[in-house]
């Protein structure tokens, strides 16, 4: 590191995550662990610890990101995004599974025929983005690879598009499902897929699924609970069990006790601190302007990390004590108000596990927090509170 900018994961975090996930959700064959997005921003070396605890099949979404984890882990990965013809032999080599999702990509490889290839079916439900969605053309599909001596139908799956608490789309892409699968024997598909982080919450296990695909919760995001106390709680609850009853939607869970945390974190060092006057300003457009005589400390990480605009204006932690983000976020710093008790050298925490707060306070998802911050800033990994791996 040529700067005193990373990324700090805490392995024992996401350790205990996996172990506490498949203790409480124990009646499936395959923990297909998702590590796409530069494992939502942790880093591949993240995947090592998630076989460590019992994850037995990893998912992501491109060649390249499956090629970055085989580095540390051996068990299978299904790439969840097609890859092209030109690749399959590297997908061959090195136990990557392929997508079929296509029916014009499906007669290709029939009619390369290659030996020792695994193939998963993804089927369009209703998210409407990659899948077949025709009958005629699953079973064809899965009669022809069930029949076949070198290509191996391993896994069938969808992905659902909302949790399914109050709307109906869960239950009926669970229905169209079942109905695109009518033709085809599900007791010879050896890894079935359909559920997600919050559907493993908020549902009831789908009874032919030996296989579900674990994201963010893994990372220590969980679904929140529902909350039917007070006004707003009456109020919330006459809703949903309105809209429960008028769109008959099935059995969900509106709480539980999984525990998870996050293990995330983003530290940067204090690189100058400046004492600037009343009336003085701060940064580009002068946007901010000191009201009392103040210490601006300057962090070398900005937006070309990862860093939101709208950052600005948040609280940081030096020396476990809060300080603002002030003037905007520059493209490799930042500058942030503090007291002559911060010193150079000293060390900031940007982003300090408090994914959810910092994604309602730029208007986006916690996945984006996390997976924005870019390869470019060092991902450093530790276990009982020491480092044992830094990847740049």
């Amino acid at each position: 590191m040529y700067r005193n900018t990373y990324v700090e994961i805490d392995t024992d975090i996401i350790s205990s995550n996996v172990q506490n996930i498949l203790k409480k959700y124990n009646d499936y064959k395959y923990y297909i662990g998702v590590v796409k997005g530069n494992a939502y921003g942790h880093g591949g070396y993240i995947s090592k610890t998630l076989v460590e605890n019992g994850i037995n099949y990893l998912a992501v979404s491109s060649l390249e990101e499956a090629l970055d984890i085989r580095k540390y882990v051996d068990v299978p990965i299904l790439c969840l995004e097609p890859i092209s013809l030109d690749y399959i032999e590297e997908c061959i080599k090195n136990n990557i599974t392929i997508t079929v999702s296509n029916y014009n990509y499906f007669k290709e490889l029939i009619e390369a025929d290659y030996p020792n290839l695994k193939i998963h079916l993804k089927l369009n439900t209703g998210m409407n983005r990659l899948g077949l969605n025709s009958i005629d053309e699953i079973t064809e599909i899965y009669n022809t690879l069930i029949e076949s001596k070198n290509m191996k139908l391993e896994g069938i799956y969808t992905h659902i598009a909302t949790s399914g608490i109050t709307d109906k789309l869960y239950d009926e892409q669970i229905s169209r499902f079942k109905e695109l699968t009518k033709n085809i024997d599900l007791n010879k598909i050896e890894i079935i897929h359909i559920g997600r982080s919050s559907t493993l919450e908020y549902h009831p296990k789908i009874e032919f699924a030996s296989a579900i695909r674990l994201g963010a919760i893994m990372y220590g995001i969980k679904q929140p609970s529902i909350n039917y106390s007070g006004v707003k709680g009456c109020i919330r609850k006459y809703k949903h069990d309105y809209l429960i009853k008028k769109y008959n939607i099935s059995k969900t869970y509106k709480s539980n006790d999984l525990l998870v945390d996050v293990a995330f974190k983003l530290k940067s060092e204090v690189i100058e601190v400046r004492k600037i006057s009343k009336g003085s300003f701060v940064g580009y457009g002068a946007r901010f302007e000191a009201l009392k005589d103040t210490y601006i400390a300057v962090l070398p990480v900005g937006y070309s990390d990862g860093l939101d605009l709208k950052y600005t204006n948040m609280n940081i932690l030096i020396n476990d004590t809060k300080y603002k983000i002030v003037g905007p976020i520059n493209m490799g710093m930042i500058t942030v108000e503090v007291d002559e008790s911060v010193k150079v050298g000293d060390i900031a925490t940007i982003i300090d596990g408090n994914v959810k707060e910092i994604a309602h306070h730029t208007g986006v998802t916690p996945y984006v927090v996390m997976t924005a911050i870019n390869k470019n800033v060092p991902r450093v990994y530790l276990k009982s509170g020491e480092k044992i791996k830094t990847v740049e």
